[in-house]
């Protein structure tokens, strides 16, 4: 699948007969005959549009007022992908879409000095890389309805009218340099769960990114080669594209002739589009034809959400290590079951604990649970080499969740921590959380881009950059 600026991907369900219809209409359909009460022209970029859209990825001629007046009588160079590339830029986000207890989460103290909370002990070890902040979160309403917003700052619901929509800030960069790597992000994540299954990763045009679901998958993806039934499959799906590309040159070529100057502004947008989507698609031919890094340990097993995170986050390590990605996000869902814990209670409903000590002890259990394994991927990362520093120092790592009270439904004052990335760290940062002063989320996430290397001044509903050092 090819992830484009005005792309619109069909359901993952209907991606199979969309790509078969193309390939078996694909030649008949540029071939065919308009009808003849319509313009032969529009009639091209019809077609165009739904060989594209059955791919999977909308590239069609934008709509030409000029011409469509007319018609009611009125160098793609690549670059070069840069391998296992020691000291770039990386990007792992942890979400939990039921939040955390932020009384025992948040410390009193400001600075360097802040007190170990209960679930701030599991990552006293490696306070030194990583950051505390409150006051930061986006300003929005909606429950766990609102979760989604967590890596993007905006809802599905108000999504509709911006040019970004609600992209989060992993799809953001990886549009931007994801052409890197093999793979251009990883979701990783859980169908499973409350309102829809996993909610972390969004495209540009609203469309959620599904996850890989387990560590064995997850392993498949990183380490196992293709079969060559796949690869022969890749391949023409490949070759149909680049004719598709071909001819959609060809036409916007002859349409740039017969349109006005502000028509041929929207199709030298255009003409950027199909450039980029071919120095896309040249990166996924030349990957496909590359070998996958060996895998370490054989093929794990998946066995339930609780016993496979340690195995999720040492996976997403190699993956960051080996070069295969270098943005990924995890998101711990409600089906992270507490009876795989020793507690016989559904997690949503413990998340509407009503204040009941016993809830909330079990909540903190859980929690606590998370938290250590996420300390121990930062105290893996921070022991692998990435040329002349570590693995962390090259990895910004954000961890949090987009509902800060589970049990209110509040989505302000998120639990939201830092880590590696070359910043300066071990404090616990208080910022302002409501008037004049108050720093939206999307603040930090426009210096993550920055130091990922995207040259952006804004991303979903930021005010400026947060300068951090």
């Amino acid at each position: 699948r090819l992830s484009l600026p005005c792309d619109h991907p069909l359901p993952p369900k209907v991606l199979p007969i969309a790509r078969a219809s193309a390939v078996r209409f694909g030649r008949d359909a540029v071939n065919a005959r308009p009808h003849p009460e319509i313009p032969s022209t529009m009639k091209i970029m019809n077609r165009r549009r739904f060989i594209l859209k059955s791919l999977g990825a909308t590239l069609a001629l934008p709509s030409l007022p000029s011409l469509l007046a007319n018609a009611v009588g009125g160098n793609s160079a690549v670059q070069a992908a840069k391998g296992a590339g020691a000291g770039a830029r990386r990007f792992v986000a942890v979400g939990n879409l039921l939040g955390y207890q932020v009384k025992q989460f948040f410390p009193e103290t400001t600075g360097t000095a802040y007190e170990q909370t209960t679930l701030l002990k599991p990552l006293w070890d490696v306070r030194k890389h990583l950051t505390v902040y409150r006051g930061l979160d986006h300003g929005i309403k909606g429950g766990h309805f609102a979760v989604h917003s967590f890596l993007s700052g905006v809802l599905n619901s108000e999504a509709q009218n911006r040019p970004s929509g609600n992209v989060t800030i992993d799809q953001f960069m990886a549009d931007k340099i994801g052409h890197q790597t093999r793979f251009p992000s990883l979701t990783v994540g859980s169908e499973g769960g409350i309102h829809g299954g996993c909610q972390i990763a969004w495209t540009k045009s609203g469309v959620r990114v599904p996850p890989i679901t387990g560590p064995a998958e997850l392993f498949d993806r990183l380490f196992v080669s293709d079969s060559q039934e796949r690869l022969d499959r890749r391949n023409e799906e490949n070759r149909l594209q680049a004719s598709i590309l071909d001819t959609g040159l060809v036409d916007a070529n002859r349409l740039s002739k017969r349109v006005n100057r502000e028509d041929k502004d929207k199709l030298d947008e255009y003409f950027t589009s199909i450039r980029d989507v071919e120095k896309r698609l040249e990166l996924r031919q030349r990957w496909a034809s590359l070998p996958k890094p060996k895998s370490p340990f054989e093929k794990p097993a998946n066995k339930n959400r609780v016993d496979d995170l340690p195995m999720l986050y040492e996976l997403i390590a190699l993956a960051l290590q080996t070069d295969s990605t270098r943005i990924a996000t995890l998101e711990i869902g409600g089906d992270f079951l507490p009876q795989n814990l020793g507690i016989d209670k559904a997690y949503h409903g413990l998340s509407h604990h009503g204040n009941e000590a016993a809830a909330i002890a079990h909540l903190i259990t859980l929690e606590t649970y998370q938290i250590e394994h996420f300390g121990k991927f930062l105290a893996r990362l921070a022991k692998m080499d990435d040329g002349d520093r570590t693995l962390l120092d090259s990895t910004s790592v954000l961890f949090g969740s987009g509902i800060g009270d589970a049990n209110s439904h509040k989505n302000s004052d998120l639990p939201i921590l830092l880590a590696g990335g070359g910043y300066r760290h071990g404090e616990f940062k208080k910022v302002a959380a409501s008037g004049p002063n108050k720093v939206p989320l999307c603040n930090l996430f426009v210096d993550i881009a920055q130091r990922m290397g995207v040259e952006t001044e804004s991303f979903g509903t930021s005010t400026g950059r947060f300068g951090i050092s």
